[in-house]
């Protein structure tokens, strides 16, 4: 099932986040250690403390101007990318 701009997500256990330049770099326990976000500034790692929803988040923090619908669909493929990786969880 394919996540919506409502989803808030939170890490999962054995994951961590890190920001980096070019996004964020998630670490896990399972599987292949690695992962990259490439979001540049538009996500920071208190986005996955699962409080907020996406559509939230970038409206809270790129202001009243709207996010383009590409932006916001590349953003959530990416999320459900390392959903299906067992990094982040849905909650």
């Amino acid at each position: 099932m394919q996540s919506k701009p409502e989803t808030r997500y939170k890490l999962a256990p054995g994951s961590q986040v890190r920001e980096e330049d070019f996004g964020l770099l998630f670490y896990t326990m399972a599987g292949p250690r690695l992962y990259f976000l490439s979001c540049g500034g538009l996500l920071d790692r208190y986005f996955f403390n699962g409080e907020i929803t996406l559509e939230k988040w970038m409206r809270h923090n790129r202001g009243r101007d709207a996010v383009s619908k590409a932006l916001m669909l590349s953003l959530i493929n990416s999320l459900n990318q390392l959903k299906e990786k067992g990094v982040i969880i849905e909650c």
